[in-house]
C-alpha cells in the first residue's frame, strides 16, 4: 500500500499528489514513469514522475480528470492508500548519460504544453543540480491552465508564459514563442525538448525541422497499459517499430510519425478500432514478447 502524503490542486481538473514509495523514489530518474492501480479493480494508470525525493521516499504524480479512473484518483485525500505504485518504468532522459561538460556546452530549450509541464519539471531540476542552465517555455490555451511555474523558475535559466489567448505572457502557442526567441531574440538553441499533447509535440517538431534543432519528444500521452502488452502506445519511428512504454517514452521527435499516432490512438479508443488495429498489425501489435495476444 502507497499512501498519500500530499495532494493540491493546480488547475482546471489537474491535481499533485506525493507518494510514499521509497523503493521507487531511490530508483527512478527524470523521464520515467509509474502504473498507479487505486485497489483490485482499478485500472492501471501510466504517469509519469513530476519529482522524486530519495530521502523523504517519496514520489510527485501530477494527473488530470478526463475518465473515470482519474476521476477518482482526484477523490483521495492525504493519508489515504493506492494499492499499487509500480515503478520506474520506461527509460530515462538520454540527458541523464551524456557527460555533464557535454551538456554545459549545449544551449537546451524545453517546451511544455499543458499537463506536459509535470514531466519538463524534473528534467530541468536534475539539469540545474547539475549546473546546466536550460530555457523553458511553458505554453496553455489560458492563464488557467499554467501550472508548475513557480517552481519551474526556481530551475530554469529562463521560464517564458504562452498563451493561446493572450490572458497571461506571450500571446500565441509554444512555436510562436520559439520563433520569438529565435529570430526577435537572437536565441540559438542545440536541442529542444518538447512534452505536451501530440498536436503540440507535432508542430514543434515540424518548426525545429525547419530551423535544423534537433528535438525530443516524450510519447507518454499514448500509453495505456503501460508494459507493452496492450498495444496502444505502438508507433512508427523512423523505418521501425517501437512502444512509447518499454523503447521510450522519449524518441527523436523528428522520425516520430505523428500522424499515425494520432489516428491510431483514436482508433484504439473503441472495440471494432482495437480488433481491426490487432488483425492488421499481426505480431508487431504488442511490445512484450511481440506474440501475445
Amino acid at each position: 500500500m502507497y499512501k498519500i502524503v500530499r495532494k493540491e490542486y493546480l488547475a482546471n481538473n489537474i491535481y499533485l499528489m506525493d507518494i510514499e514509495a521509497p523503493r521507487v523514489a531511490k530508483s527512478c530518474y527524470p523521464g520515467q514513469f509509474v502504473i498507479v492501480k487505486m485497489d483490485e479493480k482499478g485500472e492501471r494508470v501510466p504517469l509519469t514522475v513530476c519529482d522524486y525525493d530519495r530521502e523523504a521516499g517519496t514520489v510527485t504524480i501530477v494527473f488530470q480528470t478526463v475518465g473515470a479512473s482519474t476521476k477518482m484518483m482526484a477523490q483521495y485525500e492525504v493519508g489515504e492508500y493506492f494499492q499499487d505504485f509500480t515503478g520506474p518504468l520506461g527509460c530515462k532522459s538520454e540527458l541523464i548519460d551524456e557527460p555533464i561538460e557535454e551538456l554545459k556546452k549545449k544551449n537546451i530549450l524545453f517546451v511544455a504544453g499543458g499537463v506536459g509541464t509535470a514531466p519538463v519539471y524534473p528534467q530541468v531540476k536534475w539539469l540545474k543540480e547539475q549546473g546546466v542552465d536550460v530555457d523553458c517555455i511553458i505554453g496553455a490555451r489560458n492563464k488557467d491552465l499554467i501550472i508548475l511555474e513557480e517552481e519551474m523558475k526556481k530551475v530554469a535559466a529562463n521560464t517564458y508564459v504562452a498563451t493561446d489567448d493572450g490572458s497571461y505572457g506571450f500571446k500565441g502557442n509554444v512555436n510562436d514563442k520559439i520563433k520569438d526567441l529565435v529570430n526577435n531574440e537572437g536565441k540559438k538553441y542545440d536541442l529542444v525538448v518538447a512534452i505536451g499533447p501530440l498536436i503540440m509535440m507535432k508542430f514543434v517538431c515540424l518548426l525545429t525541422k525547419e530551423l535544423g534543432i534537433k528535438t525530443i519528444v516524450s510519447m507518454n500521452p499514448i500509453m495505456v497499459d503501460g508494459t507493452g502488452m496492450c498495444g496502444a502506445c505502438r508507433l512508427s519511428v523512423g523505418n521501425e517499430i517501437k512502444f512509447a512504454c518499454v523503447d521510450g517514452p522519449e524518441f527523436d521527435g523528428h522520425l516520430v510519425n505523428f500522424d499515425e499516432a494520432m489516428k491510431r490512438q483514436q482508433m484504439y479508443k473503441t472495440e471494432e478500432g482495437r480488433a481491426i488495429l490487432r488483425e492488421k498489425e499481426g505480431a508487431t501489435h504488442h511490445g512484450g514478447c511481440g506474440h501475445c495476444h
